[in-house]
């Protein structure tokens, strides 16, 4: 069956709360776990059989990054790979709706859409045979996992037939508990689905006709897949809901970006172990899950992970410890520093003006995966102490930002 996959990657004005990491580089070529966060979708749409594109789509400007990403992605998993620019920001339906002849051409008989901030195993093709086996051809399936009562309400909700798992009711971020089955933003769909988004186009342009004076902002193009769609299909027996029992997150925070690089990792040691450093005589120390880019430069005497991933001509000096972070390209940890749960910014150097000791080990204690993906926030996870010796710094969850130096301990800072 022809296949296609569209991946929303957004635009600038989107991902605020990713900022100021964003400023540097878009988003979806964050790197998470070595690679960029978009490369983990492609990579998982190329093995599904019968992929004949993948279209990237958002309204970021085309830029040397972007486009040098395209051409190597699609040498490394031979399929074709595009991007395809809204306009303006068109929402999760408008920008597949304005673009449908794209996706249809070529005669896809079906399609996935995936968004870009979202860190997960992608069962693509269980969901294909969970379609064949559930609705008729022309249903339609959402990727769903579940959340406790709390962590439920910052997502869509799904209230499914617990024999068919047709979705009965869906509401979007509920202001009280509805169910625990959550959205996970990964959909397959037929061709079909542009009938549905269209009468909602169709709808909008004629509220904007009645309306005498209408914002600029406004386009009737502008679709929320969840709030526009989902809503209206839910009880119709065209929309269904295939529950994942993997991992799965958002990434939204760039705190969040530590935890979705523990969650890749953690897969690299079926998916990729080639991608896992290993203890090797005369090596660094490598403690759990460790990925090293071949450019970076770890002393032998350094102890890296576990859950660690450093970029591109990163260099790392005697004695340093790192756990629980990512270190960006072009970064300089000097003499005994010890980085912990920090995102090290892009050619920015810990500390800059004398060596410091190691720091004690520090374990943070058991927490829950979304009190991980906003541990940035103080009221979600209190900083643990800094052991080191009076005088000589270490940083625990922190961001440093591209390009700078720290001279002193820092907790919970920016």
């Amino acid at each position: 069956m022809p296949l296609k996959a569209v991946i929303l990657i957004g635009g600038p004005q989107k991902g605020t709360r990713f900022r100021p990491l964003s400023f540097e580089v878009p988003k979806p070529l964050f790197p998470v776990a070595g690679v960029p966060m978009v490369q983990h979708h492609i990579e998982a749409c190329a093995k599904v059989p019968g992929m004949k594109e993948i279209l990237l789509m958002g309204f970021y400007q085309p830029n040397e990054a972007l486009s040098r990403f395209l051409v190597s992605a699609q040498q490394e998993f031979k399929v074709p790979i595009r991007y395809l620019q809204e306009y303006a920001a068109l929402g999760t339906g408008g920008g597949i709706y304005h673009f449908r002849d794209q996706i249809l051409s070529g005669g896809a008989e079906a399609f996935f859409v995936l968004n870009a901030d979202v860190c997960s195993e992608f069962p693509l093709q269980e969901m294909l045979e969970f379609r064949q086996q559930h609705g008729d051809v022309h249903s339609f399936v959402i990727l769903g996992t579940t959340a406790n009562r709390t962590q439920a309400l910052n997502y869509g909700c799904i209230v499914a037939n617990a024999g068919t798992q047709e979705v009965q009711h869906y509401v979007e971020k509920p202001s009280t508990f509805v169910s625990e089955i959550i959205n996970c933003g990964i959909y397959l769909f037929t061709p079909a689905i542009f009938q549905h988004i269209g009468e909602v186009f169709q709808r909008n342009q004629q509220e904007l006709a009645l309306e005498e004076s209408s914002n600029g902002w406004q386009r009737a193009e502008v679709i929320r897949l969840e709030q526009d769609v989902f809503t209206a299909l839910a009880g119709s027996g065209k929309l269904y809901v295939y529950k994942t029992d993997g991992f799965w997150s958002q990434i939204k925070s760039a705190g969040s970006a530590i935890y979705a690089s523990r969650l890749y990792l953690n897969q690299y040691s079926k998916s990729h172990p080639e991608r896992l450093a290993q203890n090797k005589p005369g090596g660094p120390v490598i403690r759990g899950n460790v990925y090293i880019h071949p450019t970076a430069s770890i002393d032998s005497t350094a102890v890296l992970g576990p859950n660690v991933s450093i970029g591109e001509g990163v260099t790392v000096g005697a004695g340093v410890r790192v756990r629980e972070s990512i270190v960006l390209h072009g970064a300089s940890l000097h003499d005994h520093t010890c980085v912990l749960n920090t995102i090290v910014g892009w050619d920015s150097t810990w500390p800059w003006y004398k060596p410091v000791c190691i720091c004690r080990e520090h374990f943070l204690p058991a927490v829950s995966w979304v009190q991980l993906c906003v541990f940035l926030h103080r009221r979600a996870l209190p900083a643990p102490p800094c052991h080191s010796s009076p005088g000589y710094p270490c940083t625990i969850c922190c961001l440093q930002l591209p390009g700078r130096s720290w001279p002193i301990s820092k907790t919970w800072e920016l």
